[in-house]
């Protein structure tokens, strides 16, 4: 008797039958005890970058040289995103796959691609005609364009881009401006954005149904500004949480608007915060020196302080709404760094200077273990010997063994050429322009000495004469533009 789930190592299959009782046709048989019991599947794990080219390999589909592009594509269309190296599919995608399955099942069939490869090859190995392939491909009764033809007439755009996730009552949407659901409710239609880091396999019944509820409910009013006199609303959009300064006017401006900092939650929001947030940049006062404006604000790239055209990231103990006009100053009397650039390792202890040089020794940890470090020498710890008890004498046996740095070749062989060699050089070339008519004249003599050397290359013939190079070019131009 087959056991479901025994097939699976994992399940908990204790009290299996595997030889069953003497049984008859048409036999009654009793319950005489009845356990349930609870068994849960992991969902198949999302794709990753490496596993998808695995499939595509399986399937045939591609070719190695594709893989990268393939991957590219379908991040750059928006149809999936990428988080912690996995490949987390978008609305868009389940919009854009459900029309062509619905409409255009035989292109997205996985082995079409490698059908279509497979002539492709042949063509290519001269077993097929690439002419007729394409015209019956793009131009055939079941070409590409013609199927295209027939279905822009068929497909209703608003169904089409209309998705019915599992366990989700309302509608979600695809619209000009990203994803959104709307639900009828009272005989008006809800219709609410979806957040853009929200995934289809994350969005829940409540969650839709918390979003509709925002919407009818309408913004959240923290208060009213008491310059402008204006609300101020707490709202949530596709790229999360913000704060809005009034409402729209009626020629179509657009209130000012300012996101809610990393680590704000909108259930924290207060009047006077989301005010500072609106008054974003925010004035430090003047330079010092320059008599410019100091500003801070918050970019692409994070919170920032801004002195002209200079700007300088604040680090993590900075906030952009009570960063100070000095410690602004601080950040600008540091040297700017580079993007990309690794930070000099700050020495664990200074053990003084070296006794030759005057160079100082100090402690440092890197990647394979604390080391100590004298001008272009580094020497690793030994084991049994810890940064905190190390010596300046030890330091210095271990420099000793270690021995100088050695300059690269390039250097070296710098270094070794003196600047009076460029005369002999000219001098010699010299000699060899002046050497030179002395073994034309000489050429034939030796020439007659050397025995006949026959070529396996046949001899190309040179063209003397103006007309003759004419007519050469021409007929190369000719068989070029055959070619």
């Amino acid at each position: 008797m087959y056991v479901e789930g025994s097939d699976d190592p994992e399940a908990a299959l204790d009290d299996r039958a595997v030889i069953l009782p003497p049984l008859t046709v048409n036999a009654p048989l009793r319950v005489r005890e009845l356990d349930p019991i609870g068994h849960e599947t992991q969902p198949p794990a999302r794709f990753t970058e490496a596993t998808l080219v695995q499939t595509l390999e399986k399937e045939g589909v591609g070719r190695p040289s594709t893989y990268a592009t393939i991957i590219g594509t379908v991040q750059d269309r928006g149809y999936v995103t990428k988080v912690n190296n996995q490949l987390i599919p978008t609305f868009t995608a389940f919009a854009v796959n459900r029309l062509l399955e619905t409409h255009f099942p035989s292109l997205v069939d996985t082995q079409f691609t490698a059908r279509m490869e497979q002539t492709l090859d042949d063509i290519a190995d001269g077993e097929a005609e690439w002419l007729p392939y394409l015209r019956t491909f793009y131009l055939g009764e079941q070409g590409l364009e013609t199927q295209v033809a027939e279905k822009t007439q068929s497909i209703d755009p608003r169904e089409i881009y209309a998705l019915s996730l599992d366990e989700i009552y309302a509608r979600v949407r695809i619209g000009r401006y990203g994803p959104y659901i709307e639900q009828q409710h009272d005989g008006e239609v809800l219709r609410t954005s979806l957040p853009d880091n929200l995934a289809p396999a994350d969005l829940s019944d409540e969650d839709a149904l918390r979003l509709l509820r925002d919407k009818e409910k309408g913004p959240d009013t923290l208060g009213t500004d008491p310059e402008s006199n204006k609300p101020v609303y707490l709202l949530s959009g596709r790229f999360g949480p913000y704060v809005q300064l009034g409402e729209a006017d009626d020629n179509g401006g657009k209130p000012k608007r300012a996101s809610l900092l990393k680590g704000m939650k909108p259930d924290d929001m207060t009047l006077p915060i989301a005010l500072d947030l609106l008054r974003l940049p925010r004035s430090l006062g003047s330079h010092p020196e320059s008599g410019e404006p100091i500003e801070a604000s918050v970019g692409k790239l994070g919170p920032y302080v801004r002195h002209g055209k200079d700007y300088r990231s604040l680090t993590g103990d900075d906030h952009v709404l009570t960063v100070s006009l000095e410690r602004a100053l601080e950040l600008f009397s540091q040297p700017k760094a580079r993007r990309g650039t690794r930070a000099a390792p700050q020495p664990l202890r200074e053990l003084g200077a070296h006794p030759a040089d005057g160079k100082p020794i100090v402690v440092l940890s890197g990647r394979y273990g604390p080391y100590v470090k004298y001008g272009a020498v580094n020497a690793t710890l030994p084991k049994d010997l810890s940064p905190a008890a190390v010596t300046l004498d030890q330091a210095l046996a271990l420099i000793a063994a270690k021995g100088p740095a050695k300059a690269s070749p390039k250097k070296t062989r710098k270094a070794a050429a003196p600047k009076s060699a460029a005369a002999p050089k000219k001098a010699t070339a010299a000699k060899k322009v002046a050497a030179k008519p002395a073994a034309k004249a000489d050429a034939p003599a030796k020439a007659a000495k050397k025995p006949a050397v026959r070529k396996s290359a046949p001899k190309v013939e040179t063209v003397e004469t103006p007309e003759a190079a004419i007519t050469a070019a021409a007929a190369d131009k000719s068989k070029r533009m055959v070619h």
